[in-house]
């Protein structure tokens, strides 16, 4: 492709992004295509010579476009977002431009000092204290995994890298029923075996028994385990419960555990000072991590994760050939000694973008609209006679199931809920997603997309209704035909 054919085709392909961007709802938000559908499209070979991009960007929209799930799409409510916004789709687009590889100071000076000066905006944006120090990853599931490893590390002394796991080292690790799958696959990746994680039991909100986590230790000391890590969440993906950080931070202290506080959701609400409550005591935690690429506009990837001790970061991950090393290594920060990754992206460059569009105060209005609205229909759930909301809503997550007068049996609820999740889904016009809560089957609403408006929540509640109620009818009138 010449500089002149992309010049062509980029403005085709900026104008059908926008036209996209405009007209999503016209698309269903769940992709209908059946297992299979699309490779079958897709030639078993690559092409012996170059195609013409019109040939290939047609494919795109015929092929690959219905094969998508438009998380994009303002009636998207099925699991926490990948939100998205104009000002970031641009600053990809300039990042993918600019095609650095940003693992050090020296590979691009203004992205290691950009991103820099973005974990400390957010920092303060969400009221983090100054003694945290911040940097940018993928996902949450590679922080998480990073804060494992740190605290590993810093117990042994930083033997474990040096010489490897030896007999006598047992270590232990706590979280909730309710902790993400993430923690369990890092505990796997960091060598200290599934059998050591503590899934500790929760109280009627769904958070973390500080009882309970206390007991736990005592138990594993006694029998000869060292304990280690304790993950807090602020915001469970099943039902943003939010566990109690000070509680758990003082028994972190006493018995000088690493507390990694996960708030991958609910840590852009932060934002809000009136939601603040929730990180009460966490001058306690070693690590916190947010994603603002679920709910602060940010294109995925875009991982905010910050420690209090970095030296201990650095030292677990840092490696030095001769071939990375450079002359100003001391006065600078060469975020590829900070986490997993070496190569890097420009990821900060989006977070700027985005925060200088929207200002702080704008972030927080389109916020305060979403939580609004998982409120207002967590309040009508309950006046519905076959309607039950089933969790507490903190934030913008609504947990709630079909119960209609006379079907009480956990098996039959379970059942026609996942009927009616499968229902609407399939209609193309909303998407939603489920857990369970105490072994029953819940479904999910997450109020949590960019462009999501009051309209997309009412007709969504009615076409929930209006489709429960009709499938329940079906089921009456097949049970009578039996």
């Amino acid at each position: 492709m010449t500089q002149k054919e992309f010049r062509a085709s980029a403005h085709e392909l900026v104008d059908w992004m926008a036209d996209y961007l405009e007209g999503v709802e016209r698309y269903p938000v769940k992709s209908a295509a059946a297992p299979r559908e699309i490779i079958r499209k897709l030639p078993a070979t690559p092409p012996d010579t170059g195609e013409a991009f019109d040939d290939i960007f047609r494919d795109f929209r015929e092929i690959v476009v219905p094969g998508m799930t438009h998380w994009q799409h303002p009636s998207f409510f099925a699991y926490f977002p990948a939100n998205s916004s104009p000002p970031s789709v641009l600053a990809e687009m300039l990042m993918a431009t600019l095609g650095a590889q940003c693992m050090s100071w020296a590979t691009s000076p203004a992205a290691a000092e950009l991103e820099e000066r973005m974990m400390e905006w957010l920092r303060g944006m969400i009221g983090l204290p100054d003694s945290f120090t911040g940097v940018i990853h993928d996902t949450a599931s590679t922080a998480t995994l990073s804060a494992i490893l740190s605290a590993r590390e810093r117990r042994t002394e930083f033997l474990i890298n040096e010489r490897g796991f030896s007999p006598e080292m047992r270590f232990t690790l706590y979280c909730s029923t309710e902790t993400h799958s993430s923690i369990e696959k890092a505990v796997k990746i960091a060598g200290l075996g599934k059998a050591h994680l503590r899934k500790l039991p929760v109280d009627d909100r769904y958070a973390l028994i500080p009882r309970a986590l206390e007991d736990a230790v005592d138990r594993d000391r006694r029998r000869g385990y060292t304990p280690l890590c304790v993950i807090a969440t602020l915001g469970t993906t099943g039902s943003t419960a939010i566990d109690p950080l000070r509680a758990i931070g003082e028994i972190c202290r006493k018995h000088q555990l690493w507390l990694h506080v996960d708030a991958a959701f609910a840590g852009s609400a932060l934002i809000l000072p009136e939601l603040r409550w929730m990180m009460d005591g966490i001058e306690y935690a070693d690590s916190f991590v947010f994603n603002p690429h679920k709910w602060l506009l940010t294109n995925f990837d875009c991982t905010a994760y910050y420690v209090q001790d970095v030296g201990t970061l650095v030292r677990t991950f840092e490696i030095s050939p001769e071939y990375l090393k450079t002359s100003e290594r001391e006065q600078v920060n060469n975020y590829r000694d900070w986490g997993i990754q070496l190569g890097r992206r420009f990821r900060a460059l989006k977070l700027w973008f985005v925060i200088r569009s929207y200002g702080v105060q704008g972030l927080q209005t389109r916020l305060r609209e979403q939580i609004a609205m998982a409120q207002g229909l967590a309040d009508a759930i309950p006046q519905s006679n076959d309607f039950e909301l089933l969790a507490p809503v903190p934030l913008s997550l609504v947990c709630f199931r079909y119960h209609p007068p006379g079907v009480d049996g956990q098996a039959q609820l379970d059942n026609l809920n996942a009927m009616l999740m499968e229902q609407l889904n399939r209609s193309g016009k909303m998407y939603l997603s489920h857990t369970k809560l105490r072994g029953q089957f819940v479904l999910r609403m997450a109020i949590a997309q960019t462009n999501v408006q009051q309209h997309h929540v009412d007709e969504a509640w009615a076409l929930i209704q209006n489709t429960a109620r009709a499938l329940m009818q079906q089921t009456a009138r097949s049970l009578e035909g039996a």
